[in-house]
């Protein structure tokens, strides 16, 4: 899991960048022809490694219920998303995956409740698979943010 835990960190200081060089405005924007904007892609980034990783370990998220209801699976971006709210997703990308890997190493992960995913159909067994399939689930949506950037630029 080492490697996993060397990538993790780059895909989110990469996506610290985005955030700190685009606007506001433009983070919210949903270009026409997408569904959803370059926040809620690095918000849902961030909840859904803690809802595959802790909450399906029996372990309390890192993030407040009221990001999970907004960035979890099937959400909707309002285009509302303020300053304080994007600054707090900035300080939560590598916080969060910087606990995991710590609470990874201390063994916290003892339990896990299966889980299948969606789009894949793959079974999650354990917290190697949920830390995988994180990281896959995050270098989608960095593909997606990176398509949301050229359209904005249209």
């Amino acid at each position: 899991m080492d490697f996993i835990f060397e990538v993790f960190p780059n895909t989110r200081a990469a996506l610290k960048k985005i955030i700190e060089n685009l606007s506001l405005t433009d983070l919210n924007a949903i270009p026409k022809g997408f569904n959803n904007n370059v926040i809620w892609n690095i918000g849902h980034i961030v909840v859904t490694e803690q809802l595959l990783v802790y909450k399906l370990s029996g372990l309390q998220p890192m993030v407040s219920d009221v990001l999970i209801d907004k960035y979890k699976k099937d959400s909707k971006p309002d285009g509302k998303a303020s300053q304080e709210e994007v600054n707090e997703i900035k300080d939560l990308l590598l916080s969060t995956i910087e606990r995991t890997a710590k609470d990874y190493k201390i063994g916290a992960f003892k339990t896990y409740n299966e889980y299948t995913v969606s789009t894949t159909g793959n079974t999650l067994k354990n917290v190697d698979d949920a830390l995988n399939f994180a990281l896959l689930h995050e270098g989608m949506h960095v593909g997606y943010i990176l398509a949301l950037k050229r359209a904005l630029k249209n």
